[in-house]
């Protein structure tokens, strides 16, 4: 379907237009190996297996992400093997390993596209960067990309709600004329509420910055700030996680979600109301110079190439864990395990 914003035309596509069976029908011959099995690739493959594919893991052995496939059900040798087995077997190679893994298993992976086959992102970081990453594929191939805008973890999640989570979808190389059919019924397979229009360059270029930004890094950035300054101003630990995160992820969001930012403003008092009105371009006018700044950055493929080196680094996973224990030993963090256990939803869960 068609919609516009103003004078913008975007192409939707709702699972009415293309229902699962359809996507079912077209890919009936396919196998689909998924290659990694970390963030993207257990939602991916289990939804698409719980729809009704055709689908393998592909995955290194002697992993917490081998032990966590076997956990799921995925059994060694019938639909669980290697990586270089899963690529040799698959006809659709859904390369969902990290980006970094993806760089170091390339020169391995390139061996096995051979015509006919199909190579699926759902990054465009690989191809987009190419002169980085050394990612070069074959022009005797289909090459097209499904990204969910959101964790594998939600989109699980989400699947096992009978919801959905919205995905876009881009063409980068359509070598047998049959590929937007193909990423269609996988973006259908794996759980996608509705599929959006894209292409790799740019699906790579707001998916940096959004995480960089409102999704992830600023948003820790501000939660930090206010919490910091309530703390300093004499307000208790628990004050100020409620008022710092709390509401806004437990009442505030999910009116968003409903209907809306001015719907939200709509259902709060009016001192709240006048407040954000007052308040939020203040906020908008000190932040855009870094979000320029980013973006910037990230189209530049300044951003790429430090991550690439920084990711590579042999230390890199004993430094993040570090990273991530002084965030989650950080007092915000911390109250907020406290507070998060006190829900009442929380507490019904640890009696059943």
């Amino acid at each position: 379907m068609k919609i516009k914003f103003g004078s913008i035309e975007e192409t939707i596509i709702t699972r009415d237009e293309f229902p699962l069976s359809k996507a079912r029908e077209i890919l009936k011959q396919e196998t689909i190996s998924v290659l990694g099995y970390g963030i993207q690739g257990p939602g991916q493959s289990l939804n698409l297996r719980d729809n009704g594919f055709q689908v393998i893991v592909g995955q290194r052995k002697d992993s917490s992400s081998w032990d966590k496939a076997l956990k799921d059900g995925w059994i060694e040798g019938k639909n669980l093997f290697s990586l270089e087995e899963a690529s040799e077997r698959g006809t659709i190679l859904m390369y969902l390993l990290s980006d970094a893994g993806q760089i170091s298993f390339w020169p391995t992976l390139i061996k096995y596209l051979i015509e006919g086959k199909s190579l699926y992102f759902s990054h465009g970081f690989g191809l987009t960067f190419c002169h980085q990453t050394k990612i070069y594929p074959s022009k005797k191939i289909d090459i097209f990309l499904v990204a969910p805008k959101g964790s594998g973890t939600s989109l699980r999640r989400l699947f096992q709600q009978g919801k959905g989570i919205n995905s876009s979808y881009a063409i980068y190389q359509d070598y047998s004329g049959n590929s937007l059919e193909k990423t269609l019924s996988i973006g259908i397979g794996i759980g996608s509420g509705y599929l959006f229009e894209t292409n790799f360059k740019n699906e790579v270029f707001s998916d940096l910055v959004g995480e960089r930004g409102t999704l992830m890094g600023a948003i820790q950035g501000i939660f930090s700030a206010q919490y910091q300054i309530l703390r300093e101003k004499g307000h208790s630990p628990s004050e100020s996680f409620n008022e710092t995160v709390e509401e806004l992820t437990q009442s505030l969001m999910p009116l968003v979600s409903e209907k809306g930012m001015d719907w939200m403003y709509a259902n709060c008092s009016t001192t709240a109301q006048r407040g954000a009105l007052d308040w939020w371009k203040k906020f908008r006018d000190a932040t855009l110079p870094i979000f320029q700044e980013l973006y910037h950055e990230v189209s530049s493929g300044n951003e790429a190439k430090r991550i690439i080196k920084v990711n590579s680094n042999v230390d890199y996973r004993k430094k993040l864990q570090k990273e991530l224990q002084d965030l989650r030993q950080s007092e915000l963090w911390k109250v907020g395990s406290i507070i998060r256990n006190l829900r009442p939803e929380e507490k019904k869960d640890k009696k059943l």
